[in-house]
């Protein structure tokens, strides 16, 4: 039987607890402002849908069930549009004396931070050199060149290119652009968490202000789960959503971490179907809006993923067929997993009155794979 884990954060913070000055200085509501009056400026802005899904509630036994659908950022089909793209917009601002055309950001990616990364170096006229690890897809790494980025793959797992990236950039006198911070690195990854916070935005206002019970929100390196957290905490205070991460059982840095009230390392290939998720090391800055914030963490095995990816494109009655990539799929895959395990579901609070926000946070970020899992194309889904 495929592989579910859950812990529960002993260290998670009591409702009524308030945001507080220390989280505030890494993120807050005047870094998630100008993120958001910045990129809702771009040529392209508009909301991504929340769409709710009632005939996958009923299967799950929930209230509500809502989707924010990443597919149509900026035309890149992921999240990853707001953060990476905007970070680069702040390097630019903060080197303003500097023409772009003479400036070079670089960053590791499993894929979608490297293709947001590589269309904000497009958009605002810099150039851009990609690392990427050895088991990125080709179709990743096609995405990426598209947007006229150099690509260049190095041996080693994510956080190996993530040093690789750094080591050359020093050498090269290139801005790093990561989402992920380390020591003496907080700038950037910090403008790419408040780029994160428009999707919070757009999310908590289609949902009527609203707050759900629940956000199910992929791990990785924890930007995205820290920018929700943070966001939802500081609009909603003790009303706000438990925050529970969501990544696989063979690169389950915040599992381990949560579990042991301290960050700690997964060393490996860290071989996974959600890409994006194949992290090994929590980000220091994340932790520090995570370590409190998040309420519980599940781990969970590849099968669940794909069998996310198929239930969306083979809508439930009365739900629209949605295109998720497996690690856009990962909070439902979750649930899926979660469904026969009453004992799980008591540890985290979900029930029949559970109204649930999941992140849709990327699409067919490589169509192969995507034909490959579900055996019909996104456009052939989105027709039927």
């Amino acid at each position: 039987m495929s592989e579910i884990r859950v812990v529960v954060n002993p260290c998670a913070a009591a409702r009524a607890e308030p945001y507080g000055s220390a989280r505030a200085a890494v993120l807050n509501a005047e870094g998630f402002a100008a993120a958001r009056r910045e990129i809702s400026a771009w040529p392209g802005y508009a909301p991504t849908p929340l769409r709710v899904l009632p005939g996958l509630a009923a299967r799950l036994g929930l209230e509500r069930l809502w989707y924010k659908d990443e597919r149509t950022r900026f035309g890149l089909k992921s999240f990853k549009a707001l953060g990476g793209a905007y970070a680069v917009r702040c390097v630019l601002e903060r080197n303003r004396g500097v023409a772009a055309s003479a400036l070079t950001v670089t960053c590791a990616t499993d894929g979608n931070h490297g293709r947001s990364v590589a269309w904000g170096a497009q958009l605002f006229g810099c150039r851009c050199v990609i690392f990427i690890h050895e088991a990125v897809s080709e179709g990743r790494r096609a995405a990426i060149a598209r947007y006229g980025a150099k690509v260049v793959r190095v041996p080693g797992n994510y956080d190996d290119a993530v040093r690789h990236a750094a080591a050359e950039a020093a050498r090269n006198g290139w801005f790093v652009v990561s989402d992920t911070s380390y020591e003496g690195y907080r700038d950037v990854p910090l403008d790419v968490m408040h780029g994160y916070g428009v999707m919070a935005d757009e999310a908590a206002e289609q949902l009527g202000g609203a707050a759900p019970s629940h956000v199910l929100v992929q791990a990785g390196v924890g930007a995205l789960g820290a920018a929700l957290c943070a966001s939802f905490w500081l609009r909603w205070g003790a009303q706000r959503p438990r925050c529970v991460l969501v990544e696989p059982t063979r690169a389950d840095c915040y599992y381990r971490s949560i579990a042991a009230g301290r960050p700690v390392a997964v060393h490996g290939e860290l071989a996974t179907v959600m890409a994006g998720l194949a992290c090994g090391e929590v980000s220091e800055l994340a932790w520090r809006i995570l370590e409190h914030g998040a309420g519980a963490v599940v781990a969970l095995d590849d099968e669940w993923a794909l069998e996310a990816v198929r239930a969306l494109a083979n809508p439930a009655p009365g739900d629209s067929p949605v295109v998720a990539g497996e690690t856009g799929a990962a909070g439902l895959a979750a649930l899926l997993a979660l469904a026969p395990r009453a004992d799980l579901r008591r540890q985290l609070g979900l029930g029949a009155d559970s109204r649930v926000l999941l992140i849709g946070s990327e699409g067919d970020t490589d169509p192969q794979i995507y034909q490959r899992i579900v055996g019909r194309s996104a456009e052939e889904v989105l027709a039927e």
